[in-house]
């Protein structure tokens, strides 16, 4: 497939584009800053792009067979960003006719999990009042996401790893995996590119966990 990576230099959207190419994928990574992007290969195309431009993403993504993004805010101060940059990544799309989108979330966006233990919903409780304006910022993300002409998909994980890619871990089509606490970035990309042609993600959150 021809897949275009937003967010390419972050820990979530790093990882996609090197399992994409391992996996045989022609990809455009689109980037601010190229010196920053680890991943090499024949199959990869790196873009610098204004990614508040719309304008500017239209040839990033034109004629792809979907579009990946890793964009959020990595600290409270960043908060707005998902919304304000996946934004310009959907207009760009629409311009295009491209309509597979593949974006990563949080696990606090979604509904709660089913059969809770308490100390997962306290600890819930308090992250998401500590976080609550990179949160806000996410629920604003996905309800632009719904009101757009995309066929879209949310990766909800909960905290986030730095570890070696596994494929094993819980996936939750419209929900939350209970007492889900951990994932690695490396697996939440994974998550990612398998739901690229799962008809059942589309338009759907999809909460991940191990």
């Amino acid at each position: 497939m021809k897949l275009t990576v937003f967010g390419a230099t972050g820990g979530v959207g790093g990882e996609i584009v090197r399992q994409a190419l391992t996996a045989g994928h022609e990809v455009t990574a689109v980037v601010r800053d190229p010196a920053r992007l680890s991943a090499t290969g024949e199959s990869l195309e790196v873009v610098r792009a204004d990614l508040t431009d719309p304008e500017s993403l239209r040839a990033a993504v034109a004629g792809r067979d979907a579009v990946l993004s890793g964009l959020g805010a990595r600290k409270k101060a960043d908060a707005g960003i998902a919304t304000a940059l996946t934004r310009s990544v959907v207009h760009a799309m629409e311009a295009e006719g491209v309509r597979r989108l593949v974006v990563v979330s949080a696990a606090p966006v979604g509904p709660p999990a089913e059969r809770q233990p308490a100390v997962d919903r306290i600890t819930v409780a308090l992250v998401s009042k500590i976080l609550k304006p990179v949160y806000d910022d996410l629920r604003a993300m996905e309800a632009g996401l719904a009101s757009s002409a995309t066929d879209w998909t949310s990766v909800r994980p909960p905290r986030l790893q730095d570890k070696p890619v596994t494929g094993v871990y819980r996936k939750v089509v419209g929900g939350t995996p209970a007492s889900g606490r951990f994932i690695g970035r490396a697996d939440v990309a994974h998550a990612m590119l398998s739901v690229i042609d799962d008809l059942s993600t589309v338009k759907q959150g999809v909460g991940v966990a191990y």
